[in-house]
């Protein structure tokens, strides 16, 4: 019987998925676990992104950061800045701690027409909105910048809204066009309710609506992001909200979930259907993501988002050094509408990752025997590089083994990304990806739903130092997942029948 060789195409050379691989001379960014193209603080921890924000030619990423340990605490705005939210260069400290009150997470606008009345000499205010935190009261303050974010002075008459409770934070503030006015949202996380403001000047605020939900199975909400988003295709535009959970997020411990709906200045009102949570991402390390305020208007594009890569149930205890906490990669928002007229929320990679890009490896074919080998002729291995695997799912299952090697002890690791078409489910598997042991909650086998769209199934997948980052069917579906595998595990491996085609790219580091 006729059988069809598979297509390889090798576009120029892969020098850099090898081993030794050229990143940059500072070795700073060298350490075995250090992401190459993911944010990370130089040192020290770091958690939630706090007020993303674009202006004059700078997206702004401020985040939670203990600047004199690698553990919680003494919670500071940590800084960082990029002029095409790919390359970040990290500035210092913002907003620091002070008189016993931490700087917890929240929010940063533009001042266009000084309604704060902040500016001054012609200057446009940035004003951020952070949760003031006390042992056992939390309120909500404003500090402004007149220098492009180098340097903050907290308002005098802080705090702005204070509920006197101990569980009151994360504002995420906007201009709401239409009524003039400034619009917050923030929660009572125990009470699992989100609150509404508005207000003219940024200073005062007036309480304008609430909304809970009872179907989230969450029993603690934070990080409210409410934004306007596209719905594909259409000139529709919806109400995205999203809530991260502190427990019973999709692969267990802390997750995201969303709403969509309509919102009038005031209040959100969900038009979801009822039926399953809606998760955000089905990974285990997906928290506390929320977009940019003053994005540049470019055509029909969606809202931009970050989220921190990790999970409340080992946040603290991950092997790296001398930082820890990492940033998801930047993503594009946007809602597709369903055949029974529900809405879907998809997200994708930033289009400006793709100047990262190296040579392409591509491979067309049935023969998953001759892909592996085709991978060993042309050299592709690595730890940072991006993935793309078309699949025809038939009965059994079909995947990728990426990070694949040998421990010291000699034993095999690797993290497998599959699909099974019974199930019709994508799956991350970390069981055996490397250090695991240092908490029961870190191995395990994380699933996402997935039908075949015209009998086929793709992903994407985006491989780095001490992540995976998996989007399914055009971001569908996300899975978003740390590992800590040896330095030398470099293979990739595919299994299966249901293999069609593979393309893989390596991933420029961005420390310069």
């Amino acid at each position: 019987m006729f059988r069809p060789f598979a297509l390889l195409l090798v576009v120029g050379a892969f020098p850099t998925l090898l081993l030794a691989q050229r990143y940059s001379s500072d070795t700073t960014y060298q350490q075995p676990f250090r992401p190459q193209y993911h944010f990370s603080p130089r040192i020290n921890w770091s958690n939630d992104p706090n007020g993303l924000v674009y202006y004059d030619g700078e997206y702004h990423l401020f985040f939670q950061h203990n600047p004199v340990d690698s553990h919680w605490g003494h919670m500071t705005w940590g800084h960082a800045i990029s002029r095409d939210l790919v390359h970040w260069r990290e500035l210092p400290p913002a907003i620091p701690e002070e008189n016993g009150v931490m700087i917890f997470s929240g929010s940063c606008v533009v001042d266009k027409n000084n309604t704060s009345g902040f500016g001054r000499d012609g200057r446009v205010p940035m004003v951020a909105i952070y949760t003031g935190h006390e042992p056992n009261r939390q309120t909500q303050h404003i500090a402004y910048s007149l220098d492009k974010g180098r340097t903050w002075t907290k308002y005098q008459n802080n705090p702005i809204i204070d509920l006197n409770k101990k569980d009151f934070r994360d504002p995420k503030v906007f201009w709401y066009e239409p009524s003039q006015r400034w619009v917050m949202a923030v929660v009572l996380p125990t009470e699992k309710k989100l609150l509404f403001y508005n207000s003219s000047n940024l200073k005062q605020w007036t309480k304008t609506g609430e909304f809970t939900a009872a179907d989230s199975p969450a029993s603690v909400w934070e990080c409210p992001d409410l934004i306007e988003v596209p719905v594909e295709g259409t000139m529709e535009r919806k109400w995205l909200l999203m809530l991260s959970m502190g427990n019973n997020g999709a692969a267990g411990g802390s997750g995201m979930q969303y709403y969509v709906g309509r919102f009038n200045g005031l209040t959100f009102t969900n038009e979801s259907a009822p039926g399953p949570t809606r998760f955000v991402d089905w990974g285990k390390d997906y928290y506390a993501a929320v977009t940019y305020n003053n994005l540049p208007v470019r055509g029909n594009r969606g809202a931009i988002s970050i989220g921190w890569m990790a999970n409340l149930h080992y946040a603290g205890e991950v092997p790296t050094s001398p930082f820890r906490g990492m940033m998801t990669l930047p993503r594009e928002l946007r809602l597709v509408k369903t055949l029974t007229k529900s809405y879907e929320l998809v997200q994708r990679p930033i289009q400006e990752l793709k100047q990262l890009l190296g040579p392409a490896f591509r491979w067309n074919g049935t023969d998953v025997s001759q892909l592996n080998q085709s991978l060993v002729n042309a050299g592709v291995s690595g730890d940072s590089y991006v993935l793309t695997a078309e699949l025809e799912p038939i009965r059994t299952e079909s995947g990728v083994r990426v990070r694949q090697g040998k421990t010291a002890q000699g034993d095999t690791e690797a993290t497998v990304v599959g699909y099974d078409p019974l199930k019709q489910q994508v799956h991350v598997d970390r069981t055996r990806s490397g250090l695991v042991a240092f908490k029961k909650e870190f191995a395990g086998r994380f699933t996402a739903p997935l039908k075949p769209q015209n009998g086929r199934i793709t992903l994407q997948i985006w491989v780095d130092r001490s992540s995976v980052e998996v989007f399914g069917n055009d971001g569908l579906i996300t899975l978003t997942n740390q590992i800590f595998p040896s330095p030398d595990s470099l293979g990739i491996e595919f299994y299966g029948n249901a293999l069609r085609s593979v393309t893989v790219q390596a991933v420029e580091g961005i420390w310069k």
